[in-house]
């Protein structure tokens, strides 16, 4: 029997990683935070001064880091990062690191390696068209861009930083393109992918929404 494989895509602030958190508890399956992943890695280019332009020294860095990643935490080079990679400097830089496309090659190989022998369920932006194309369900998340910078705020606010809704409206846009227009595996909805607009759900909306479409053999 083939293991059961979910895919949410979507862009910045649409809900893909609260919404898969929750999904893969209710069903007992892993959840993978591929976003996390790009996170992780811009988090170690830019704490070595590393230009984001630079892909031969990006490609060194990328085969030499250690990732280990959890549902609980993301440890880099047997460092936590799991709060390190979540602030609005690595957010800012994240697309530039993620579109690099040896970078993203390493990812995929990593993700595909641990969908293989178990139920997973991951989020990100090519995770139906590029890493897990036969995944059992696909969905995709979109809000409109103000709810969704909305959204990070509060996220933001809730950590102790200071947060501008204009701004963090700016920045979602602007990596709304850079994530849309990317050479290599470009943030698009799958074919066979389920549209889900939560700008006006609740992420209870979202979560129940899925589950209710989605068939666990016993």
């Amino acid at each position: 029997m083939s293991q059961l494989q979910i895919a949410i895509d979507g862009p910045a602030g649409s809900g893909k990683s609260t919404v898969a958190k929750a999904v893969a508890q209710l069903l007992n399956i892993t959840y993978l935070d591929t976003g996390a992943m790009y996170r992780a890695v811009t988090y170690a280019a830019m704490k070595a001064n590393l230009s984001f332009d630079d892909e031969t020294a990006l490609k060194t860095l990328v085969d030499d880091i250690q990732l280990d990643i959890s549902p609980k935490s993301i440890q880099l080079n047997g460092e936590d990062v799991t709060e390190a990679i979540r602030t609005p400097e690595v957010t800012r830089c994240v697309s530039d690191v993620s579109k690099v496309g040896y970078v993203r090659e390493k990812m995929v190989i990593l993700q595909r390696e641990i969908a293989l022998n178990q139920p997973v369920i991951m989020d990100g932006r090519d995770i139906g068209t590029v890493v897990l194309p036969q995944a059992t369900y696909k969905f995709f998340l979109i809000a409109d861009p103000v709810e969704r910078a909305k959204r990070r705020m509060l996220e933001l606010e809730s950590k102790g930083f200071e947060a501008s809704l204009e701004v963090i409206t700016e920045e979602i846009i602007t990596r709304d393109k850079i994530d849309s227009e990317r050479e290599i595996s470009p943030l698009m909805r799958a074919a066979d992918a389920i549209e889900i607009d939560t700008t006006h759900l609740s992420i209870d909306d979202v979560i129940r929404k899925i589950i209710s479409l989605v068939k666990v053999e016993k």
